[in-house]
């Protein structure tokens, strides 16, 4: 008996083709991004930069230009990474790419990981305090089990 075996996603054969590194402005995260472009280049995998843009609840958003300022923090998020990668052509080649997906940080991200097919998960580590008793996106993330996560601080 012959089994046909399907062409399906299979993950970590020969390490890391996609690594997604959260962005969101902060130091953190800019250090998770510069972690994770010396895995990508390392790896030879593709690096997938992705935003997360808050969604508000309507009442909260009334008077105020969410989508347009979230519009500018990835705008300006895109312009960092361009820049940084002008500056280290030829000394770190990372294939990469941008995404933008919106909802909170932990679903957002999840949610790229999905779709992007993510072998790896790079985050920064939470600046904010309280996240230490509740639990920040990066603990949430180890716990859903379904790709290596490595928390940079």
């Amino acid at each position: 008996m012959t089994q046909q075996h399907s062409p399906q996603f299979e993950r970590g054969t020969d390490g890391p083709k996609v690594i997604v590194v959260g962005v969101d402005g902060s130091d953190s995260s800019l250090r998770a991004a510069a972690y994770a472009g010396g895995l990508a280049r390392r790896q030879r995998a593709l690096l997938a930069v992705v935003y997360v843009q808050p969604v508000l609840a309507a009442g909260a958003a009334l008077g105020a230009p969410v989508a347009e300022t979230t519009d500018e923090i990835a705008e300006d998020l895109v312009a960092q990474i361009r820049a940084a990668t002008e500056r280290s052509k030829g000394i770190f080649d990372v294939r990469w790419e941008f995404h933008t997906f919106r909802g909170d940080p932990y679903n957002g991200l999840v949610k790229a990981a999905d779709e992007l097919r993510a072998d790896a998960v790079v985050v920064g580590a939470s600046e904010q305090a309280g996240h230490r008793i509740v639990g920040s996106v990066a603990v949430r993330l180890v716990k859903a089990g379904r790709w290596p996560v490595t928390v940079v601080p």
